[in-house]
């Protein structure tokens, strides 16, 4: 892919000061040294505080590196926001949490060195023409189910779901209590709208054909193939009982896992970093978390490695900004500040999460680490990155085709068209 196809389908933005400004974190005097700019992103579990800390951990061991810190206007948007700043000609030298899908093809990243990566536990994780351009930092599975023990209670389920018809049955009983069964949202963080759904197709499809999304970049198969509108449907059919509110697909981040920590709904689909707030943010009911249910019940457990640091191939400062970025993803303070606050699971060799973690994470850590040991991992649909992944953009038509099948706009057949004809648009 070269750089200007690659910016092609870009939309022309005006960047404001104020956007791109940013604020300088490091050692107190540090003026000139390897500056470098790092772009962050912000969540209810990363706030700046967080930010500024991890940073300023690195710059203590390296008061040679200046980093100027930058935002993405919102957590979801953010690797359309570093696309948007490479067009202008301010791509930032070190990015965290950006797929590199685009960007590295266009060759614009730097590639990382098999000695940049042998302190990570899945060096290979995520190649794209055979190189590797994302550190693959932690691993985050995709998405348990964390659910309300109180109003479980209340509403008389029993024992967690394992299996699609029992995912069903709690979902009735629940509304049938005057609950609702499911917290989604969307707005402008669309993935909390397609959780479900990237359970489903994680689940049902990678369960049996792990190479799935492989073979629709060989072209071999359609989201319009039976097994792709079977899983469409399902998700849809959750909306049309009524145990999703279509309402609340304009609802944010923040908003969403708010609500359910408010007791407006009984099951929240998210990623396993949705413990960290779990076990630290006040709620009066004891959560629990189990694995997304399959069809038959068998173990399948939908995880994505990586996250991690990209480096810009062309940064002034490129050196100092490859040091800053494995500085900042292996030490030791900073994975055990990323489990505390971000439920993370450190893809680092010898790495074990602190001792005073919380009972949700441990939870979810537990059925992760099970997963492992029964081979029951899979990727995790929508949030691959690499050459098995969804093209560059697809991600945000996932999103917006979940909203659609919520709120009725389209039907699963519909979805899927429009899913085959993005395709082609992003290929």
């Amino acid at each position: 892919m070269t750089r200007r196809k690659f910016l092609r389908g870009a939309a022309a933005t005006l960047l404001t000061t104020a956007a791109l400004a940013g604020c300088s974190v490091g050692p107190s005097g540090s003026g000139g040294g390897e500056a470098i700019t790092f772009l962050t992103f912000e969540t209810p579990n990363l706030t700046p505080a967080y930010w500024d800390a991890a940073i300023k951990r690195v710059t203590d061991k390296h008061p040679e590196i200046k980093v100027t810190k930058l935002v993405a206007p919102s957590a979801d948007g953010r690797t359309a926001y570093a696309k948007q700043l490479l067009q202008s000609g301010q791509f930032p030298d070190v990015l965290v949490g950006v797929s590199p899908a685009g960007f590295a093809e266009a060759g614009e990243l730097y590639a990382w060195q098999p000695d940049d990566l042998k302190d990570f536990q899945f060096p290979t994780a995520n190649p794209i023409q055979g190189k590797y351009f994302q550190l693959p930092a932690n691993t985050q599975t995709i998405p348990p189910i964390y659910y309300n023990k109180k109003l479980f209670q209340a509403a008389g389920v029993t024992g967690e779901p394992k299996t699609w018809d029992e995912l069903l049955a709690a979902a009735e009983k629940l509304k049938a209590a005057g609950t609702t069964p499911f917290v989604i949202g969307g707005g402008k963080d669309g993935f909390a709208s397609s959780m479900i759904l990237a359970g489903i197709v994680s689940t049902d499809l990678y369960g049996d054909r792990k190479d799935w999304l492989s073979k629709r970049r060989e072209d071999k198969v359609k989201f319009t193939d039976p097994e792709f509108v079977v899983a469409l449907e399902k998700f849809g059919n959750l909306a049309e009982r009524g145990y999703i509110d279509k309402n609340n697909v304009s609802r944010d981040y923040a908003a969403t896992e708010q609500a359910f920590l408010d007791g407006q709904g009984a099951m929240y689909p998210m990623g396993n970093w949705f413990a960290a707030s779990a076990d630290s943010k006040q709620h009066d009911f004891e959560i629990g978390v189990f694995n997304f249910p399959t069809q038959d019940g068998k173990l399948v457990v939908p995880a994505y490695t990586g996250g991690g640091m990209i480096v810009s191939a062309n940064a002034k400062n490129q050196s100092a900004a490859r040091k800053f970025a494995l500085a900042f993803q292996l030490d030791k303070e900073q994975l055990d500040q990323s489990v505390k606050a971000d439920g993370l699971f450190p893809a680092i060799k010898g790495y074990q999460p602190p001792a005073d973690t919380g009972p949700v994470f441990k939870a979810g850590y537990e059925l992760y680490q099970k997963a492992v040991q029964e081979n029951a991992v899979v990727n995790a649909f929508r949030w691959e990155t690499a050459d098995d992944g969804l093209l560059p953009g697809m991600a945000d038509k996932i999103d917006a085709a979940a909203q659609d099948l919520v709120t009725g706009r389209k039907n699963a057949a519909e979805v899927a068209t429009y899913l085959d004809a993005e395709w082609t648009k992003a290929s």
